[in-house]
């Protein structure tokens, strides 16, 4: 009886909580907050209309005239719905979620859908909890998409293996929505059981699944289709992305730090095709965090390349929302979620109040938000991941070996054949990777060019996308005086010369990033980054972003991994 009546009891407040919002609908009571004299869009009419927005128990409850407890006059201001990140990876911002919080709520972020894909390649399962945990209750709703491919491919030593049993009883979380980005597409074309596993469970929990095939195309477009996966943000090209659009795919037009791709796709933002796509960063660093922006950086920039105003913000919440099944976020409406940017106008999207639930959390000031108290023994899961020997010169030694060739501007390498010595004065260096998760002592090397750096050496803790440690140098003393730094403090960046270190961005959570706030992350990685120009990394080359991704074996054409070179095309050992 006792389960009943609290049954009973929730039930009656929920019908309380109902008979108010109609009681202020109907003008009967007073709002508890109300946006006098807005003209706010709406996404169903495709129009700016007019009129008093009405705010009861976190919802809209009406559009008119209406008088409310609070206030707030937006006369000449535009309003839209609260901005949705489709895709992005947190650990990218190198702050811990809250942090990542204050940067992205006065850019009008209101929703970002995140793949702790990095983190879980450290700590697996711990990741995951440290990131639900980091992020409950922030004035952004952090939803997840639970990692696919940890690792990436069989041939990558990461710090752990998530099979479907170690992923399922996520799924009834309620801010999982799906499975995410299933980077082993060969994997699903080729029926591979412990891949198609993961996406027959995401389905019998009626949940998303989303792709990451960059260039598929024809019948293995269609295959990877069928076997289930929804969409994909790997898009380049036009005909790239009207082909899956047409397949049935819908499209995460993605402007990031690592890759912008929303000039090429400019033509998806018609009425034709609008209603299938949604902006995504996938990554985004501290510098294009501050001085950028984060969707609301894309939608200037499309509505500057030409798109339709209305049409944008559509795409940077509503559709995202639709596609997620979000069904009570991205519009302005009754009975949706009250989740506003103000915005000065429609041409330049400046971001001058945001709010969230009806409560406003940003106003031109700092974001003022409560910390969430992550348990102790999940920090420990995420704080203590680097177990590894003291690097010594002797494993650095190496005779003739693979050559790996930088492209300027990309992340694709090619195959330069081999050499036989470091030669900074010809832009032939040495490429290192250190295991750092089982203590295997696992340190792979070849030579690399492309990367400029004229003397001394860096390193880095985050190298997709087991995020083992990877170094380059000129010198094999710096490049042990490197990596055995970021084993003493836990991981981060650092550059050192002649047996010191020059600048160090300690990233003491997973190795990927840090708590410390974003201004003092971005001052000390803009440092690291100086630091390495001034030792001659080549301009057009950044610096820790261009070397993590030296290690990445999904990626054409050479890759370095603990265990040698690997030839992405065979996925064998050169």
């Amino acid at each position: 009886m006792s389960e009943v009546k609290t049954r009973a009891e929730r039930i009656a407040v929920k019908v309380r909580r109902k008979q108010r919002l109609v009681r202020v609908a109907l003008g009967e009571e007073k709002a508890d907050l109300v946006l006098k004299n807005a003209d706010y869009i709406n996404v169903f009419s495709n129009e700016v209309c007019h009129g008093d927005i009405a705010v009861a128990n976190g919802l809209v409850v009406g559009m008119g005239e209406y008088s409310g407890e609070t206030e707030i006059d937006v006369t000449g201001k535009i309003v839209a719905p609260g901005f949705i990140d489709a895709h992005i990876h947190l650990e990218s911002s190198l702050v811990s979620p809250s942090q990542f919080a204050r940067a992205v709520i006065p850019h009008g972020t209101t929703t970002v859908i995140t793949d702790p894909h990095e983190i879980a390649n450290v700590c697996g399962t711990a990741g995951i909890d440290y990131m639900m945990s980091a992020s409950d209750g922030l004035p952004l709703d952090v939803h997840f998409m639970l990692p696919s491919c940890v690792p990436a491919t069989a041939s990558e030593e990461s710090g752990a293996v998530l099979s479907w049993r170690d992923i399922n009883a996520y799924f009834d979380h309620p801010r999982v929505l799906g499975l995410a980005e299933m980077m082993n597409y060969p994997g699903v074309i080729g029926g591979d059981r412990a891949t198609i596993e993961k996406i027959v469970v995401s389905q019998a929990h009626h949940k998303k699944i989303d792709g990451h095939a960059p260039g598929l195309s024809g019948r293995e477009l269609s295959a990877y289709t069928s076997a289930g996966v929804y969409s994909d943000h790997e898009c380049d090209t036009f005909d790239n992305a009207i082909e899956k659009l047409r397949t049935g795919q819908f499209i995460m037009i993605r402007d990031g730090t690592a890759a912008q791709n929303l000039e090429a796709l400019m033509p998806l933002l018609t009425p034709q095709y609008a209603h299938r796509c949604m902006f995504s960063t996938d990554d985004k660093h501290p510098y294009d965090l501050l001085h950028k922006g984060h969707i609301d950086y894309i939608v200037r920039k499309a509505i500057r390349l030409g798109a339709d105003p209305i049409l944008t913000i559509k795409v940077a919440s509503h559709y995202a929302a639709r596609y997620f099944l979000l069904n009570n976020k991205g519009a302005i409406a009754p009975g949706y979620l009250a989740d506003f940017v103000v915005l000065d106008n429609l041409r330049d999207v400046n971001v001058e109040r945001v709010f969230k639930r009806g409560a406003q959390v940003y106003d031109g000031g700092e974001v003022a938000l409560e910390e969430p108290v992550v348990d102790p023994d999940i920090l420990a899961g995420v704080t203590d991941t680097f177990h590894l020997p003291a690097l010594t010169v002797e494993k650095l030694a190496l005779g003739d070996a693979p050559l790996l060739g930088m492209i300027p501007g990309q992340i694709v390498t090619e195959n330069l054949g081999r050499a036989s010595r470091v030669d900074a004065a010809k832009d032939i260096l040495k490429l290192a990777v250190c295991e750092r998760h089982h203590a295997t002592g696992h340190v792979a090397s070849c030579y690399v060019k492309g990367y400029g750096l004229r003397r001394g050496a860096v390193a880095a803790s985050i190298a997709h996308d087991s995020h083992n440690i990877i170094a380059c140098g000129a010198d094999d003393a710096d490049i042990v005086c490197a990596v055995n730094r970021l084993r003493e403090i836990g991981g981060g960046l650092c550059v050192a010369e002649n047996g010191r270190i020059v600048e160090e961005l300690p990233l003491p959570v997973a190795g990927l990033f840090t708590d410390r706030p974003l201004t003092e992350v971005n001052d000390r990685l803009e440092a690291c980054k100086r630091a390495a120009y001034e030792r001659g990394v080549s301009e057009g080359v950044d610096p820790f972003m261009t070397m993590s991704f030296m290690s990445l074996p999904v990626i054409p054409t050479l890759r370095l991994t603990t265990r040698g070179v690997l030839d992405v095309s065979t996925q064998t050992l050169i």
